[in-house]
This record gives structure tokens, sequence and C-alpha cells, in this order.
């Protein structure tokens, strides 16, 4: 055999592996069966093959990237990119607005149905809501920032001082607001010191925040026309909230206070104050007795500049938290200080222009 046809040096074999020694000539073996022997066919390198496929893919895949063509057999050629504008979307309410008003429609109905039927029952009513708020308002201080107001005090004196406020008048609004307080530094005295300034504080900031300004809807329901006088407030409030949200999502362009409350614009606020006076021109000219259409009007913008501003408020504490809500007890709205947030600084003033106006009797 030649060795030489296997393109190897002597003694190695196609893969680099010692061959085997030719046996010698002799009788077993001689030239005539050597020339009958076939040479082995070449095999080609297997490693150099794959070598040369990737060389080939390579060269593919540079084509493709050259062309914009697929990267890979099996890829799919990439659609060209549509330059056309997306379609305007259709602006959407930022709540379930048929929840929204499911459960203000029935709110609506148990506050109205207590305030001409019996007194003392929307006294209790403004109560559980004052309670309920401070919950609320407690434990997402508790949840969010590890501030411990101590809500059994805040509980008990907040809906005395309702009560006290529909008995005693302002006097005894004061009063109560004082012994919730004191009840308040009493109270987290049974509980370690560290922490005891923050958490008094944000108590007292609790007290005032959310019962005493609700005990003036009490205080409004103790004059003759007392029930006329809380649907007034109540009236202009909620139309005050409803022009500002309708003309905002309609018109709104210029944010009000984007840092505090993003979805608020000026558009909004001046469509709070139109609806808010012209609700107030109505309420105190057929509701309020002895009151005239221009005093509604002063009213609705007094109403409508409070109702604003305790919305912004509630929202600087949300985002302070860092929540949306208040809570989820009311569907489509959140929880209780959601819906109370620019009721409770309108309360006082409503009272005191109506005192103003037309006296306290």
């Amino acid at each position: 055999m030649n060795d030489s046809s296997w393109g190897a040096p002597q003694g190695a074999g196609r893969w680099g592996a010692p061959e085997m020694q030719a046996a010698p000539a002799g009788p077993a073996y001689d030239v005539h069966d050597a020339q009958q022997t076939r040479p082995m066919p070449i095999v080609p390198d297997v490693s150099d093959a794959g070598r040369d496929a990737d060389d080939r893919d390579d060269r593919d895949q540079g084509a493709a990237r050259l062309s914009g063509g697929p990267l890979f057999r099996d890829e799919k050629p990439q659609e060209p990119m549509s330059t056309a504008p997306p379609p305007p979307q259709k602006k959407r309410a930022g709540r379930d607005l048929r929840s929204a008003i499911g459960v203000g429609v029935g709110l609506g109905a148990v506050i109205v149905a207590s305030l001409f039927i019996v007194k003392a029952v929307f006294v209790g009513v403004v109560a559980v809501a004052v309670v309920v708020g401070l919950w609320e308002l407690t434990s997402r201080l508790e949840e969010r920032k590890g501030i411990k107001a101590p809500l059994i005090p805040l509980a008990v004196g907040g809906a005395a001082m309702v009560v006290a406020g529909y008995a005693r008048g302002a006097e005894g609004a004061w009063v109560a607001m004082a012994l919730t307080a004191l009840a308040v530094l009493v109270w987290r005295m049974t509980e370690p010191p560290e922490g005891y300034l923050k958490d008094v504080t944000a108590g007292v900031f609790a007290a005032f925040y959310v019962p005493f300004l609700a005990t003036f809807v009490a205080m409004l329901l103790t004059a003759d026309d007392g029930p006329q006088r809380v649907l007034t407030f109540l009236l202009l409030t909620v139309v005050s909230d409803t022009g500002a949200y309708a003309v905002g999502w309609r018109f709104g362009k210029h944010k009000l206070a984007p840092r505090i409350s993003p979805g608020k614009t000026r558009e909004g606020l001046f469509g709070a104050v139109a609806f808010a006076m012209v609700a107030g021109a109505l309420c105190m000219q057929f509701l309020i007795d002895g009151g005239s259409w221009w005093q509604g009007l002063l009213l609705g913008l007094a109403v409508a500049a409070s109702a604003t501003l305790g919305d912004l408020g509630e929202s600087m504490i949300k985002r302070d938290l860092g929540i949306k809500d208040m809570g989820t007890l009311l569907p489509g709205h959140g929880g209780i200080m959601d819906r109370l947030d620019s009721l409770l600084p309108t309360a006082p003033v409503v009272w005191l222009l109506l005192v103003l106006f037309v006296g306290s009797g």
C-alpha cells in the first residue's frame, strides 16, 4: 500500500493515529495480492464540513441583515413599521360610573329620608360616617407611615362631638373637641414613649379634620329650616363636584395643581364655580327662609372654593401616603373619606354664611 495516497506521514493514519505495520512480502503476501486491494475511499472531515456550513450561514445572515430579510431560516420576515398615527382614544372616566352613580343615589336616599323624617336619625348617620372615616384615616396612617393614632378615643370622642354640636351648638362642639384631644394624649400614654409625639399629633389632627368639621353639619340642622339648610349644603357641594368633573373631562387642558392632583384642571374649577353659583342662587331663593338669589351666588362661589380646596387637601394626604383611595367601602367611590373630602371643609363655610345672611334661627 502506498502511504502517500493518505496524505499523512509514514506511520500515521488519516486522523493522525498510528497505522498498522504493513506485512512483509512472502508466501502469504505477494505483489499480486497487493495489487488486488482497492484504495480506501477518502471521507471528508466532519469538522471542516461544519465550518463550511457555518461560513455559509454567516454569509446568509450578513446578507439578510443588509437586505432586511429574516435572520434565520425559520424566522418570518418582519412587517414594515407603520408610520400612520394611532387612532385617537376615547376619553374614559377614572372610575366605574355605574357603581358610582348607584352608590351615590343610595346614599342620597338614606340621607334625605333621615333628614326629613327624624332629625336624630340623620345625626346618627353623620356620627357613623365620622367613625368610619376615622377608622379609614388611622388605618392608612399606620399602614403607610407607622403612625398609631389611637382609634378608640377618637371614635368615641368624634361621635360625642357630633351629638354635642347638635345639642349644644358651637360651644358644645368646642368642649367635645378639647376633651377628645385630652383623651388621645392620655390613651397614648399606656404604650411605650417611642413615637408618642407623632401619634398624638396625628390623633389631634384626625379629631379636628373629621368629627369637628362634621359637627357643623349637625349645627346646620338645629335651625328651624335645618333640613333645607343641610340639603342646600349637600346640593351645592355635589353640584360643584359634578360641574368640575363634567367641564374638566370635556374641556380640561390646563392643570390646576399637577403636583397634588394631576386630574384637576382650571377649566374644571370654572365649571365648579358656574354650576355652584347657579345652584346656590336657586337654593337660596326657594329653599332658605329669607334668602335671596344674590346671596346664593356668593354662597355658591364660596362652596366651589372650599370644596376644591378640601379635595386638594385630601389629595395631598393621599399622595403623601402613596395611595389612591382611603378605602374600598363604597364601590366606584373608594372609601367614606373619599366622599367626605369636599364636604368636611365646606360645612363650616356654609354654616357661617347662612348665619350671616339669614341668622341662626
